[in-house]
């Protein structure tokens, strides 16, 4: 490597590194998995990661291919059939994880695993 190919190569290293963008993303993932039951936002993130939260959709999408939205229901989803494996009833398991309402838990769950959480629930118990 030439000496100007050295020079070009640490500039762009230097300023066009993502290694920030990558520590942010990771960053947000993280916070998310730790927080799940608690009321998340876009803007919430957004300042917990000093970024625009236009940008850190862009990049969170980038690098796990959801938004953090979707990341966020997708955990807690994921963390409500744990519950339901594990004795909760239904209404507890939906205000456990951070929903809101019964409601929109029992549409969202049908809606990612396609069957409602009760149904779930008796089918984990009729398997064991």
């Amino acid at each position: 490597m030439t000496f100007y190919e050295k020079k070009i190569s640490h500039i762009k290293n230097t300023c066009f590194s993502n290694d920030a963008q990558i520590a942010s993303i990771i960053g947000t993932r993280n916070f998310i998995d730790n927080n799940y039951d608690k009321e998340l936002n876009l803007d919430l993130l957004s300042k917990i990661r000093f970024t625009s939260k236009y940008h850190l959709i862009r990049l969170f999408k980038r690098y796990y291919g959801q938004t953090p939205r979707q990341y966020l229901i997708d955990k807690r989803i994921e963390k409500s059939k744990e519950n339901l494996n594990n004795g909760m009833t239904v209404t507890e398991t939906c205000f456990s994880v951070g929903f809101e309402s019964l409601g929109s838990f029992s549409k969202l769950f049908k809606t990612k695993t396609g069957i409602s959480p009760s149904e779930y629930q008796k089918q984990q118990f009729s398997r064991s």
